[in-house]
């Protein structure tokens, strides 16, 4: 689903999206979402769209996802008044965790939450700045329900429809909402 944007604000994130050809490598169309992050006016105009869907879905905390999802995570948790967890890559958090493997297209990788940071009761927000392949995204539900938390919904600023991020996480959703701002 995508979620309910004006198309002034729609057409203001839009027009802060840089798209940076042939990087990290040959072929692919990067989303650079620094000039976004730079302008205060999208910026907290993307905010407060993340806040109202924290809000409609009933989050008790934010989860942002490494490294990126940091950047539009935390502002939202503050605005909302609510906790932030981050979700960070395997060996950055110091203490207990709770770790989760995934599949890359080229091997696997893992990310990390601390164990103590989500609890049964919490309704959790997952997120991002872009649903790619949907692998980070799976991986996080898998901690957050590991943790004995309840998914409450995933907020992407992009979702690369031409990848099966979607497709992929579906069932992992279980029932709870996926709003992409954007789709290309």
């Amino acid at each position: 689903m995508t979620a309910p944007l004006s198309e002034s604000v729609r057409e203001l994130l839009l027009s802060r999206i840089k798209d940076v050809p042939d990087y990290p490598k040959p072929g692919v169309m990067f989303k650079d979402i620094t000039p976004l992050l730079a302008d205060p006016k999208a910026f907290a105009a993307l905010t407060d769209v993340l806040v109202e869907l924290a809000a409609r879905c009933g989050a008790t905390k934010i989860v942002g996802l490494e490294a990126r999802g940091f950047i539009l995570a935390a502002p939202v948790a503050v605005q909302a008044g609510i906790g932030f967890v981050p979700v960070r890559k395997a060996g950055k958090l110091p203490g207990a965790t709770l770790a989760q493997a995934y599949e890359l297209e080229y091997g696997t990788a893992e990310i990390e939450v601390h164990a103590e940071d989500l609890a049964a009761g919490d309704r959790v927000m997952v997120i991002d700045d872009v649903l790619a392949t949907g692998g980070t995204a799976e991986a996080s539900l898998s901690l957050i329900r590991r943790a004995g938390a309840e998914v409450a919904g995933v907020a992407v600023l992009m979702e690369l429809s031409f990848l099966p991020g979607r497709a992929k996480i579906a069932d992992s959703l279980a029932g709870a909402p996926l709003d992409a701002l954007i789709v290309v």
